[in-house]
């Protein structure tokens, strides 16, 4: 296993507003129960959002 592959699953995780790893990267504990209200606020599609424009 050459590393990569964990260093890419934990960027995903950070761009998934599903993921703790997401909410953590930007200051919070883990993802907050309202969290789909959240990223619709935000303007971002949840939780499979690919294409970033």
């Amino acid at each position: 296993m050459n590393g990569q592959n964990g260093n890419g699953d934990n960027h995903s995780n950070q761009m998934n507003p599903n993921n703790d790893a997401y909410w953590q990267a930007r200051g919070w504990r883990a993802r907050p129960d309202d969290w789909k209200d959240r990223v619709a606020r935000e303007g971002r599609s949840a939780p499979h959002a690919s294409v970033r424009k």
